[in-house]
């Protein structure tokens, strides 16, 4: 099946033109890695301070990146996971800079390791190290330990939905929120939204390269839970949720069945769906009028969430 280009809204059809489709497979992964990471970071359209710390997981370490806006203490912390179809991206993100910057709160970008060469479990188990870390040093980091949101974009949401299901099947850590951004989560895409092959940024193939490399494999209906949210069979006493996707996503049927699940799961539940978006097209055109109101409602979101 083929997606009417016609209903993407006229703001964001020029960007694709110069950002055709990702494809990754095994065989360009190093490759496609090389050619994104030598493209230049435009400057910070805000002002915040960062540092890297380094914290075990497992026999490893992992990279954090810490972003603050100000000095208030006890302040909220976030738990900020990148995207790039687990396989692609860095910590060094622009959008936790923005959230520390309007929610006046300390991110925590984790640097977690990327498949294929560190296939699930390895990526999760990173992020919760990453949780448990605040956790335990809350009161060291300047955070409320009582006000903690875990969240992330795309593969990046699909994880931090993942890991809000570790963590209340381990730890049970308080989050007020998780903050689920067109979650990357079924690993089927056996939706309606999941048949078109030609969606813009992200489309099908590559979600279905992206998902084999990430699970070493092709698992089906037997992919963990805590790496494809959308196979877990209970999502009872899961954090607030707020879940946002566009209208021609390829994930946005899976997103839309998750938030009703959620909410018959009795999970207060926030669901956006933006009309005419395709994927991550905020950050590809911060500037048209649906890309600020997605960007306004997580915001909002998120900040309404603080105590």
């Amino acid at each position: 099946m083929q997606l009417d280009y016609n209903k993407i809204d006229p703001e964001l059809l020029p960007a694709l033109e110069s950002f055709p489709a990702l494809e990754l497979n095994r065989e360009n992964i190093a490759q496609m890695r090389e050619l994104l990471n030598s493209q230049p970071n435009p400057p910070s359209a805000v002002d915040v301070r960062s540092e890297k710390v380094s914290i075990p997981s497992g026999d490893t370490e992992v990279d954090i990146y810490i972003y603050r806006s100000s000095d208030r203490d006890n302040q909220p912390g976030v738990l900020w996971i990148h995207g790039g179809g687990f396989l692609i991206g860095s910590a060094d993100d622009e959008r936790a800079r923005v959230i520390a910057d309007h929610c006046d709160c300390t991110v925590f970008s984790v640097e977690y390791r990327l498949a294929p060469e560190h296939p699930f479990p390895a990526g999760p188990n990173d992020c919760y190290e990453a949780l448990r870390w605040m956790v335990s040093n809350a009161e060291k980091l300047g955070i409320d330990v009582d006000n903690i949101v875990i969240g992330g974009a795309s593969a990046g949401s699909g994880m931090a939905a993942g890991v809000a299901l570790m963590n209340r099947d381990k730890d049970n850590f308080p989050l007020r929120l998780q903050l689920l951004l067109y979650p990357m989560i079924d690993n089927l895409h056996a939706t309606d939204s999941g048949q078109f092959e030609n969606h813009p940024v992200w489309k099908q193939q590559t979600s279905f390269n992206a998902w084999e490399m990430y699970l070493d494999g092709s698992p089906g209906e037997d992919a963990s839970p805590y790496a494809a949210a959308s196979r877990a069979k209970d999502l009872s006493g899961l954090p607030p949720t707020y879940i946002c996707v566009g209208s021609e996503d390829l994930f946005r049927d899976e997103d839309i069945a998750y938030a009703q699940r959620l909410m018959a799961a009795d999970v207060p539940t926030e669901l956006s769906v933006f009309p005419g978006v395709y994927h991550a097209a905020e950050s590809f055109v911060p500037g048209a009028k649906v890309s600020q109101r997605l960007t306004q409602s997580f915001l909002k979101a998120l900040k309404d969430s603080q105590k």
